[in-house]
């Protein structure tokens, strides 16, 4: 049989080599094939925002949201948006999620909340959308 090895703690739990100082210089040094390209980044925001505009126009436009295949409101029904949007974002009239806003106004008013008659008349004179402001976004 062979003779057992010593088994102990110092055997167990190596000591550490210490390592060639010049190896470890070499090998944190990168190449510019390996180095991130930091030149690429933008340093600012506002150089990060210029650079997202057309071709040969200096003003930055905004992106434009698309939901539901309509774009954001704009012109003549951003103020009619805007008093649908505070509806909805008006929680005393109840939830607003799954259910048409002219529905919504209904059931607030049939449960003697007083919702605003503006909005009423909002909804089924004006082009609005019948959908409230988080249906599809939650």
């Amino acid at each position: 049989m062979a003779p057992r090895k010593k088994t102990g703690m110092k055997e167990f739990y190596g000591q550490k080599k210490k390592t060639n100082t010049e190896k470890t210089k070499k090998s944190q040094v990168r190449t510019p094939g390996t180095k991130r390209q930091v030149d690429t980044i933008p340093t600012t925001y506002n150089e990060a925002r210029a650079s997202s505009g057309t071709l040969g126009s200096s003003a930055v436009q905004p992106t434009t949201l698309v939901a539901y295949g309509r774009k954001d409101c704009t012109g003549d029904t951003e103020e009619v948006e805007e008093v649908l949007r505070q509806f909805d974002m008006n929680m005393t009239y109840g939830p607003c999620l799954g259910v048409p806003r002219l529905e919504r106004w209904e059931r607030a008013n049939k449960l003697g909340l007083n919702p605003p008659k503006q909005v009423k008349d909002l909804m089924e004179n004006a082009h609005a959308t019948p959908d409230c402001l988080w249906e599809g976004r939650v």
